[in-house]
């Protein structure tokens, strides 16, 4: 009967709708990010930056997804806390080829980590290394390396190189990101039982 009510629990998850966070400094592709998961006849054709935060909706393996899509400009990001704990997920957008950046990057995403809202809390975190076809674009490892992504023990997270434009990685980091929402959803729900069924 156990087995029974989890997978119950996870059809469930499945209908649910989820809500990310959607993070990152200015001019990363945050927006265009969530412009291509859009309907066709709901997509922009010209993106302009974010002023503050709009929430977006679209559709991914059978989940609605509620996307908060937060400015990245400096006098915008103190907004960011006030979303972290409606979030179940964050998608952390990074312009790959923005290397004089790449401290401020950092920054940001400490104290992001640091906020009680999110430390203290499972909250799978997907990077979008994005702008991955530009010549100067770091590669993952090499993004991994100058966010020190190593030291996050404590929460799932996963980085994958991206193009915004023509939507290359974008289906694979939010079907991942998606996955990962499941599972804790289903952990916070049953602790130590489900970790025993996916060891």
């Amino acid at each position: 009967m156990g087995m029974l009510h989890n997978l119950a629990d996870l059809i469930k998850v499945k209908k649910d709708k989820m809500t990310i966070l959607v993070l990152g400094l200015n001019n990363s592709g945050k927006s265009t990010i969530v412009n291509h998961f859009k309907k066709s006849s709901e997509q922009v054709a010209i993106m302009v930056p974010t002023v503050g935060f709009l929430v977006e909706q679209f559709y991914t393996n059978n989940v609605s997804i509620n996307a908060i899509d937060m400015s990245g400009a400096t006098r915008y990001r103190n907004l960011w806390e006030h979303q972290f704990k409606n979030c179940q997920g964050i998608m952390y957008v990074i312009d790959s080829s923005d290397r004089m950046r790449f401290v401020v990057v950092k920054d940001e995403l400490e104290l992001v980590l640091q906020h009680p809202d999110v430390s203290n809390r499972t909250v799978p975190i997907l990077f979008y290394g994005n702008k991955s076809d530009l010549e100067d674009s770091l590669s993952n490892v090499k993004i991994a390396a100058a966010l020190g992504l190593e030291k996050i023990k404590e929460k799932p997270w996963h980085i994958c190189s991206s193009n915004a434009i023509s939507g290359e990685g974008l289906d694979e980091g939010v079907q991942w990101l998606v996955q990962q929402i499941r599972f804790a959803v289903l952990s916070n729900r049953y602790g130590a039982k489900i970790t025993k069924h996916h060891k």
